[in-house]
């Protein structure tokens, strides 16, 4: 004897096939597969190449800048961003306050972004009305300097936390110049 609830899903079965049956609805079997949607094509000249520091250069940069840093006796905070301003390596040296961290960030975005050391885009900031310094992420202190290959940026090094942005300039540029 069949138990009432397999009778009911039987039921229900049979019931749908009718009304398909009835009504001309067919069911492909492949329908999933036909529906489902297909990779788009680009041919080779709409991809642009953005190249950026693989990140055992980003590794080995920040941990020279880092090491640059202690060396002056300074607690400092090492961010390495790719050429789309991520972070690929962020390294809080011992002690470093918790300021650092953000500073850094947003010196390396700033360098990034304008291809230039903060240091030399404070100049810019100043005057009347909105200036650059109105962009969030941004940060005019020295302690950003962009990384470039072949005269294109494929990074930037930031860092926080020494007690001047002269000083984290010359940290940051520690580590950039082990990549040259």
């Amino acid at each position: 004897m069949i138990n009432v609830r397999r009778r009911a899903t039987l039921g229900l079965i049979a019931g749908a096939v009718g009304v398909a049956a009835v009504t001309g609805v067919t069911v492909n079997a492949n329908a999933a597969e036909s529906a489902a949607p297909r990779a788009a094509v680009a041919s080779k000249g709409d991809v642009v190449a953005n190249p950026s520091l693989d990140i055992d250069a980003a590794l080995s940069a920040a941990e020279a800048t880092l090491k640059a840093a202690e060396k002056g006796g300074h607690r400092v905070t090492v961010v390495v961003l790719d050429r789309s301003g991520d972070v690929q390596v962020q390294l809080k040296g011992d002690g470093a306050g918790p300021q650092t961290a953000e500073s850094a960030t947003r010196k390396a975005f700033t360098a990034v972004s304008f291809g230039q050391p903060t240091s030399a885009l404070s100049a810019r900031v100043t005057g009347p009305g909105a200036t650059l310094r109105d962009i969030p992420g941004t940060l005019f202190l020295a302690g950003g300097v962009p990384v470039s290959v072949d005269g294109q940026v494929v990074g930037a090094i930031g860092v926080g936390g020494a007690p001047s942005g002269d000083l984290d300039e010359q940290y940051a540029n520690a580590g950039a110049n082990t990549l040259r």
